[in-house]
């Protein structure tokens, strides 16, 4: 039998069920953070050697935040202010609820004019202008009547005006801030907890705008035994943070490595719009007094309503938004003196913890110590080229006399405790000082490649005019028509030291070499020897094009 229900007993029913269905969803504030890490991964796109891009960095960050909140019974709204604005909200991973979470949103709209405005229509706020003839101040209520979007036009007493059009110092007064706006980010989600209580909560989530690189400081030292030398090397690991949000008291890790990143960080992270406030001065004046006739003789400022109080200063420009990029504003550096970082394993990857809290600034960067090495040794070397290619060398069987050509200079080591170094070294820029009779000198600044431990470290520091080099064809062979050529380099050394000069005699793949000892480095087929004080030294061989055959 189908149950039926009276009126009489429906009616209590339905009364019990409207509490429930008129129930709205409580707004919680989740605290400031209590603890913060920030770990920072290089720009996935920037090139070996490539500087990072102060002005637009491309790098991203895993920021996680610890903080509390305190929830009632049933459904609620948490709100996380002052998150990244580079924020890319669908990676973000809240742990510490009890019922999880049910919805996640992101705030679109920040705390500026035209949302003031936008949050205030149809309500009434305080309009302070000075009076052009007195000097005095007059204050007047008003009801905002249109959005700003297009202009603002306020009701007073006095019929309806347009703002910021009468050429007198305005401006409008709000009581309040309209309900959801901040001047902050804000991320929220929805959650449920049928008891209620006060957790602890960690939000976690990746944000666009960050970037790092390692800066190398190398100092030689006094003395040394011909092309050795010995020298102190200091790195600091520079943190690069666009964002308008600052992480005080951060755990602060860094990244090397690189990540195969297919996800648009920058689409993705969408930052929310700071709206600025658009004023249309058309119609001048007020329903009430009419608008007036402009005085075109007194040029566009007087057409507009500027000049019609004699003095009267122009309305200021409408405000900038809160989060516009300022073109000329530099980053302040701020160095902060630490321990030096500790190295991890992450996968395949390179994790730096530093072992201090770290404030990453605002729009700034943060300079944090990396490594100082006491004592790194290493070698000079200098290079030449000398291939079978037309522009390398000089043909001297006619007579020709030779071309002299300064060598590239090097500073050689191997990243391995043996010679004071033996941990990764993450890419960045060098700067080489040299000790003088006026203090330390800047002799050269190359840039570095990332280099693991055990590998051979090369810098460019210059080219060198105390050793020459000179590449000559001394058979009338052309080492590209096939038979053997004969070459010859010829070097000289004008330092009080022997010095060890580097050959390059072209790639394997291209070029046959028969008649001198030969490795094979970075491609290239090299011989080295040494040079004497204040000497020459000359070696010969044979080249032809590779894959020739024959004898």
């Amino acid at each position: 039998m189908p149950l039926r229900l009276t009126p009489l007993l429906a009616v209590p029913l339905l009364l019990a069920a409207l509490p429930a269905l008129a129930q709205e969803r409580a707004t919680v504030d989740a605290s400031e953070p209590t603890g913060l890490a920030v770990t920072v991964y290089r720009d996935p796109n920037r090139g070996e050697g490539g500087q990072m891009d102060r002005n637009w960095p491309r790098g991203f960050a895993m920021i996680s935040e610890t903080r509390q909140v305190t929830l009632p019974p049933g459904e609620s709204t948490i709100r996380f202010e002052g998150v990244a604005e580079g924020m890319v909200a669908v990676s973000a991973i809240v742990t510490g609820l009890p019922g999880g979470t049910i919805e996640k949103n992101r705030n679109a709209d920040l705390l500026s004019p035209a949302a003031l405005v936008d949050g205030t229509l149809g309500n009434r706020v305080t309009v302070r202008r000075t009076n052009p003839a007195t000097g005095a101040q007059e204050v007047q209520s008003a009801i905002v009547r249109t959005r700003a979007d297009g202009g603002l036009v306020l009701q007073t007493d006095q019929g309806f005006e347009a703002v910021r059009c009468a050429g007198v110092p305005e401006r409008l007064e709000f009581t309040r801030v309209p309900e959801g706006l901040s001047a902050q980010p804000v991320y929220s989600i929805n959650t449920r907890d049928d008891r209620g209580g006060i957790y602890t909560v960690t939000l976690t989530y990746l944000a666009w705008g960050f970037d790092w690189q390692a800066n190398y400081v190398a100092t030689l030292a006094d003395g040394g035994t011909g092309d050795e030398v010995s020298l102190r090397l200091l790195s600091w690991l520079t943190i690069l943070n666009d964002n308008n949000q600052a992480f005080p008291d951060a755990e602060l890790m860094a990244v090397a490595g690189t990540l195969e990143v297919v996800s648009d960080f920058q689409g993705l992270a969408d930052p929310p719009d700071a709206r600025p406030l658009q004023l249309t001065c058309y119609p001048l004046g007020s329903t009430a007094t009419g608008s007036p006739v402009p005085d075109f003789s007194g040029g566009l400022a007087d057409a507009l309503g500027y000049g019609r109080y004699p003095g009267a200063p122009p309305p200021p420009p409408p405000p900038a938004p809160m989060m516009m990029r300022m073109a000329s504003e530099e980053s302040a550096i701020v160095v902060t003196g630490a321990r030096v970082a500790e190295q991890e394993q992450l996968g395949d990857l390179k994790l730096y913890r530093f072992p201090e809290a770290v404030t990453v600034s605002a729009k700034g960067l943060k300079q944090v110590a990396f490594l100082d090495q006491q004592e790194v040794r290493g070698r000079f070397v200098y290079r030449a080229r000398c291939t079978g290619g037309y522009d390398d060398y000089t043909e001297v069987y006619d007579g020709d006399e030779p071309q002299p050509r300064q060598t590239e200079l090097f500073l050689a080591t191997r990243n391995d405790e043996e010679h004071g170094l033996g941990m990764p070294l993450p890419s960045g820029s060098l700067a080489v000082f040299e000790p003088s009779s006026a203090g330390e000198l800047l002799v050269a600044a190359p840039s570095m490649r990332d280099h693991a431990e055990g590998q051979e470290v090369e810098l460019a520091l210059g080219y060198s005019p105390q050793v020459l080099a000179a590449c000559e064809l001394t058979s009338r062979n052309d080492p590209n028509d096939g038979p053997w050529a004969q070459m010859r380099a010829t070097l000289t050394n004008a330092n009080d030291a022997p010095i060890t000069a580097r050959i390059l005699m072209g790639s394997p793949a291209e070029w046959d070499i028969r008649g001198q000892r030969t490795t094979v480095k970075d491609g290239q087929r090299i011989a080295e020897v040494t040079v004497p004080v204040n000497g020459r030294r000359v070696i010969t061989w044979q080249v032809r094009q590779a894959g020739q055959g024959g004898r």
